[in-house]
């Protein structure tokens, strides 16, 4: 089995704010809220975060979650408000949202519509290690603040179960993973409100516990399931893809990682969507939004690369990579420019920002959710590869994830790159097919 990938921080003290509170909280989303006056002298505006207890695994032959938690400074979505409002924040303590909200993330990704219109009947399977035992009450807050309508196990919009289908046996709780729980409800709750979630819990983060998790979900009908964790490769990793990954008709996402350029499983499989990261930001654009790789150092930053073992699929075609290159899309995940969560199970409950590509493969699942089913002898990682170049997907061409010898795997440009893919989301045309 696999643990750790090589390059990612193994202690959780990276960019640690020392004293600053568990989330940088200040500013309501327009019309959701009010500003609340602070003194800009208590608050340094650079952003600092720590990587969630998830990534790094408790035991060994254990992946690693894809995510990280904000500490201090002001979020990108703070910096939007105050240029708003003239109100400069202060960190707090977790009691508002400090990162950017479903509103946010529909507008920057051409969903409005879709979002108001879209999704009634799907399910959205969320797929992490181990139990979160306020998740379904965590979700209600979210989803309550944002005026989302109720995904409840009582109106049958949401349902938790373990990896084999069980209400009642979960996994032992893990107050690591229900961070990274809490993260994929809320990103697809953002980007698909009228979507019903199905959270699997595996027993462990073993990819055999997380795979059976899979299986599961697809099982119980899920046509779009989310995965936001990853490990390094392993000659294992062919046969998890014929016993896990391959369910045509079925979208499956998983994060790239956040190592930095790079290759990690399972977004190495070839029949699941790679997720890669950006940084997310208001722009005087026509689209109001841009976009660059996101990269924080050389060992922190999405995820990209050539496998070493999975076969290239026959959509793929760059020729940078023998075989399966990572990334296919991208969203955001730099947590600088980060997103809302609500949490509670271990932490102060309240409002924290998280990055991390773990943000961004639930979205993207969401994205699929809300352009429909996909056909049954489909592969939807194809999809986006149909409307490659074109306006349905924003091209990202700034940026790196660190240094390699083929410039495109690493390295922003015009059309396909590993960092990003063919892009981030313009509604949902490129997510059809």
């Amino acid at each position: 089995m696999r643990s750790t990938p090589p390059n990612r921080p193994v202690r959780t003290g990276l960019r640690r704010a020392g004293a600053a509170a568990a989330a940088a909280a200040a500013l309501v989303f327009a019309g959701f809220g009010t500003a609340v006056q602070a003194d800009a002298a208590t608050v340094s505006s650079k952003v600092t975060w720590t990587a969630t207890p998830c990534a790094t695994p408790k035991h060994k032959g254990e992946l690693a979650c894809n995510s990280y938690r904000v500490t201090g400074g002001l979020t990108a979505f703070q910096k939007q408000q105050a240029a708003r409002t003239g109100v400069t924040p202060k960190a707090a303590d977790a009691a508002t949202p400090s990162g950017y909200g479903p509103t946010n993330l529909q507008s920057a990704y051409g969903l409005t519509s879709a979002a108001a219109s879209n999704g009634s009947g799907e399910t959205i399977a969320i797929v992490d290690a181990y139990n979160d035992p306020n998740a379904e009450s965590d979700l209600a807050t979210y989803r309550s603040y944002y005026g989302l309508s109720a995904c409840t196990t009582a109106n049958g919009c949401f349902k938790k179960v373990s990896q084999t289908g069980s209400t009642t046996s979960l996994p032992s709780s893990d107050a690591g993973w229900s961070e990274e729980i809490s993260l994929d409800l809320d990103m697809a709750s953002a980007v698909c409100p009228k979507c019903n979630i199905l959270l699997v819990e595996a027993t462990s983060a073993t990819m055999a516990n997380l795979g059976k998790a899979v299986n599961e979900a697809v099982t119980l009908g899920a046509k779009y399931v989310s995965n936001s964790y990853g490990g390094s490769e392993s000659s294992s990793d062919t046969s998890y893809d014929s016993s896990y990954f391959n369910h045509p008709g079925v979208a499956i996402t998983v994060s790239a990682g956040d190592s930095g350029y790079g290759a990690e499983y399972p977004a190495a499989s070839r029949y699941v969507t790679s997720v890669g990261g950006t940084a997310l930001k208001t722009s005087s654009t026509t689209r109001g939004w841009t976009e660059t790789v996101w990269k924080t150092s050389s060992t922190e930053g999405t995820g990209s690369g050539c496998s070493s073992y999975d076969t290239k699929p026959s959509w793929q075609t760059d020729t940078g990579c023998s075989k399966r290159t990572i990334s296919d899309v991208s969203a955001v995940a730099d947590p600088a420019t980060g997103v809302s969560v609500y949490d509670s199970y271990g932490v102060t409950a309240g409002w924290y920002t998280f990055g991390g590509t773990s943000a961004s493969a639930p979205i993207i699942a969401a994205v699929y959710a809300l352009a429909g089913t996909p056909s049954s002898s489909s592969y939807p990682a194809s999809f986006p590869y149909t409307k490659a170049g074109t306006s349905a997907l924003n091209d990202v061409t700034s940026g790196n994830n660190g240094s390699c010898s083929t410039t495109y795997l690493c390295t922003a440009q015009t059309g396909y790159d590993g960092p990003t893919g063919w892009g981030t989301p313009e509604g949902v045309s490129a997510f059809t097919g």
